[in-house]
């Protein structure tokens, strides 16, 4: 039987091994929103931190909102996640209304490390948006690049768009037309699941889609260049607590490693491995990895 003083003894070791092994110098927590990107970038950042260092990485899925996501890093529940530039319109704090992407980018990193104290690092190399596509086969036969290029075809092109966007004043249809000087004679609302299947099956001949989605890649579309600048930018990039970083420097380098590194076309194929081919996020992500050469272990 121990003594008590031993007792004592062993409580305390006990206690400061239970704070050792919670300190977020041991755990790195990120977290990922609900849709297949950001579990992804998830799960690349946990294989490189976790064979470079000897910190365990958690992945915390399915975070309903970016609101959910900010709370929770600045409640230190999380010590990063992948965000995108374009948030910034969402009233976390003051910014200059722009759709130029250096001026978004630099708000959104100036704000973040002002008002919460987070680094936001430079872009992984793709955005998430709006885009205008159609078929491929179209876009062969009529020359179609830019969305401007639909402005010679209008008349005679179907187009289909998601419900709410249709009716948002000001940055959605009407505004969208206004900008572009479109007047689409046959523009139609739907779902915008249903999109997809609309533009493939010829029911409509362009629609508006999201510029990461694998079904682009599933229904053969082409997405036009937004050329005159009407949706704002979304450019993805990883965000950290900078208690994190400072706590462990070794992190930086390896969050700077991926930057520049991931274009449209990579992440839309990672997402379609994974949605389209029901792949694991974790086994698509070591994949890439190792195509890249960034993994030791």
């Amino acid at each position: 039987m121990l003594k008590p003083i031993k007792v004592w003894a062993a409580v305390l070791m006990l206690s400061l091994g239970l704070l050792s092994s919670c300190s977020s110098q041991d755990t790195i927590r990120i977290g990922a929103a609900t849709y297949t990107e950001t579990k992804i970038m998830a799960a690349i950042y946990k294989e490189l931190i976790e064979d470079r260092t000897d910190i365990s990485v958690d992945i915390i899925p399915d975070l309903l909102s970016t609101p959910m996501i900010l709370n929770s890093m600045s409640r230190d529940d999380l010590d990063m996640a992948l965000m995108y530039s374009g948030i910034i319109f969402n009233n976390f704090f003051p910014v200059k209304q722009t759709t130029d992407r250096e001026s978004v980018l630099q708000q959104a990193q100036e704000g973040f490390k002002k008002y919460y104290d987070f680094t936001w690092f430079d872009p992984l190399g793709w955005e998430n948006t709006y885009a205008l596509t159609v078929r491929e086969d179209v876009a062969k036969v009529k020359g179609l690049e830019n969305v401007s290029d639909l402005k010679e075809f209008q008349s005679d092109m179907e187009f289909g768009v998601d419900s709410s966007w249709k009716e948002r004043k000001h940055d959605g249809y009407p505004a969208f037309i206004k900008h572009y000087r479109f007047d689409f004679q046959n523009a139609y609302a739907m779902d915008i699941n249903l999109v997809y299947e609309a533009v493939a099956n010829q029911r409509v001949d362009v629609v508006l889609a999201y510029s990461t989605d694998p079904r682009l890649i599933e229904f053969d579309l082409k997405t036009l260049k937004d050329d005159k600048r009407f949706f704002p930018p979304y450019d993805a990039s990883m965000v950290a607590r900078n208690e994190v970083l400072e706590k462990n420097p070794e992190l930086e380098k390896i969050m700077n490693e991926l930057v520049g590194e991931i274009d449209e076309e990579t992440i839309t194929r990672l997402n379609y491995e994974v949605d389209i081919n029901n792949r694991n996020e974790r086994e698509v992500a070591r994949e890439f990895l190792k195509e890249k050469g960034l993994l030791n272990k």
